[in-house]
């Protein structure tokens, strides 16, 4: 009876505030709907909910009660609730549910997250975590070149490989990588990068990684291209690093460095450069002037489930670290709407092939990657998190050195 007062108590408040596409199913066989009762695509006169949450009992009826993006996150992902819907569909409803019926969340938690320390094993234990799935698993939903970070939109219409190539040449460009300079790719993941400048512009290079399943494939391309000669695959720390390098590219990985390591990593890049070096930090940032999570528990979510002791810094902080590791700040380039488009065509390509998916990895992990993909998509398009490409050199470089135009980065 308690359950049913409290039920019916929800139902009024939601409807009282919004209407969504929306059915939730009890146990017992009832169904409450809230979708706005315009006419549906099928001529009825209810619009059809396009989610559908599952409640197999009463105790699973806190997860609606004081909805956030981690407590129903977390309700789908083990198991708690059932969700049926297109993933973008279901982001756009949990958010709905967080924004008007959930509470402000606890900012302890947030101070707990940052407490982590950030030290070679504990990085190299969350990089295995999200890395190390299977190569067949991500094969599944990137590009054929498996490019696991933001692509970049000429038009806004290219295909996805089109445009995680057109993101490579971007970057190579952006640093003026020439013919046998030395690059380090800090985070290179399967190897699209170091393969591109070794075969397309002339470079030698070194990438480096933490996941044994990056580097294997990596190194298993680079056999394939025969370039053995000309690219290095390191199963390395950056902070391991030795040697001076022309040209530095570091393509999503500051996120899992830490922002109280920021200036230290930032130092580390400047020490690995040679006099007249160049680098690019490609990288996610928060939009929360405190480097404070996104909101409604999506960060907390992130951190649990996805990406171990990850941390968004602000740009504003990210360009002060770089001035603080003795980096001087040249080319700043927002791509945020280019990482809303890339998320939505991972989404898209992992909802196409789940059939294949599932038999690659377990329901947890499925589910896990099901809403995540849709989540970020939905946090680049309404601006909870960015994404800067950032081109800097050392601090009081020669500017007779530097190019007086951003021309000489586009073809």
């Amino acid at each position: 009876m308690f359950e049913q007062m409290m039920l019916s108590a929800w139902s009024a408040g939601l409807r009282g505030k919004l209407s969504l596409p929306l059915r939730v199913e009890l146990w017992n066989g009832q169904k409450l709907e809230f979708s706005s009762g315009a006419p549906g695509a099928d001529g009825s006169g209810v619009e059809s909910p396009r989610v559908t949450i599952r409640v197999p009992g009463p105790s699973a009826l806190r997860y609606l009660r004081s909805p956030s993006l981690y407590s129903l996150g977390r309700a789908y992902v083990e198991g708690a609730i059932d969700v049926k819907g297109r993933a973008a569909d279901i982001i756009s409803v949990g958010n709905a549910l967080a924004a008007n019926l959930g509470k402000e969340r606890n900012r302890l938690v947030e101070a707990l997250r940052r407490s982590v320390p950030h030290t070679r094993e504990k990085d190299a234990e969350a990089i295995r975590y999200h890395y190390d799935v299977s190569n067949e698993f991500y094969a599944a939903w990137l590009d054929p070149a498996m490019v696991y970070s933001c692509a970049y939109f000429d038009n806004g219409d290219e295909d996805l490989a089109t445009a995680q190539q057109q993101k490579i040449d971007h970057i190579l460009r952006k640093i003026d990588l020439r013919p046998g300079q030395l690059l380090l790719d800090i985070g290179c993941g399967w190897g699209a990068l170091v393969l591109r400048a070794a075969t397309r512009f002339g470079a030698r290079c070194v990438g480096i990684t933490l996941s044994e399943n990056q580097a294997r494939l990596a190194r298993e391309r680079v056999a394939r291209a025969g370039l053995q000669g000309q690219v290095e695959i390191r199963l390395e720390d950056y902070r391991d690093v030795a040697g001076q390098f022309d040209r530095i590219a570091s393509v999503g990985m500051f996120e899992h460095v830490g922002v109280q390591h920021l200036p230290e990593y930032f130092s580390r890049i400047n020490k690995l450069m040679g006099p007249d070096g160049i680098a690019m930090n490609h990288g996610i940032t928060t939009t929360n002037v405190d480097n404070g999570a996104t909101p409604y528990g999506g960060g907390e979510f992130i951190d649990e489930y996805v990406f171990p002791h990850g941390e968004l810094a602000h740009l504003g902080t990210v360009v002060r670290a770089m001035q603080e590791g003795g980096l001087e700040v040249r080319d700043v380039e927002n791509l945020r709407r280019h990482y809303a488009r890339t998320c939505a065509l991972w989404t898209d390509n992992f909802e196409s092939n789940a059939a294949r998916i599932r038999t690659l990895t377990d329901e947890k992990r499925f589910r896990i990657w099901h809403v995540y993909l849709a989540g970020c998509a939905y946090a680049f398009a309404h601006d909870r998190i960015s994404l800067y490409q950032i081109v800097c050199g050392k601090a009081g470089g020669d500017p007779a050195g530097m190019p007086w135009s951003r021309r000489y980065m586009y073809p």
